[in-house]
């Protein structure tokens, strides 16, 4: 990890389009600022795991849900 000490209006630069930017210092807080391409989505690491959280529930499913698909898409039995 890169640790550096910035001040108000200065920048770090991860490669040639993404800069973060100190924007202000208030009641211990610090703003920042990030500002990168539209393709690369920048989160706050709450809602990132969140989402990866979500994401990890969605993977799992319940034996009644498997057992109420197969009965949905079986093919229907033939008469015979």
């Amino acid at each position: 990890m890169l640790v550096v000490t910035r001040r108000i209006d200065q920048s770090i630069r991860i490669g040639n389009n993404i800069e973060i930017k100190i924007l202000g210092i208030e009641k211990g807080k610090v703003k920042v600022g990030v500002s990168a391409p539209p393709d690369i989505p920048v989160y706050r690491e709450e809602l990132y795991q969140s989402l990866v959280q979500d994401n990890q529930k969605a993977l799992f499913v319940s034996e009644e849900m498997v057992s109420t698909l197969r009965k949905v898409f079986s093919p229907p039995e033939s008469a015979d």
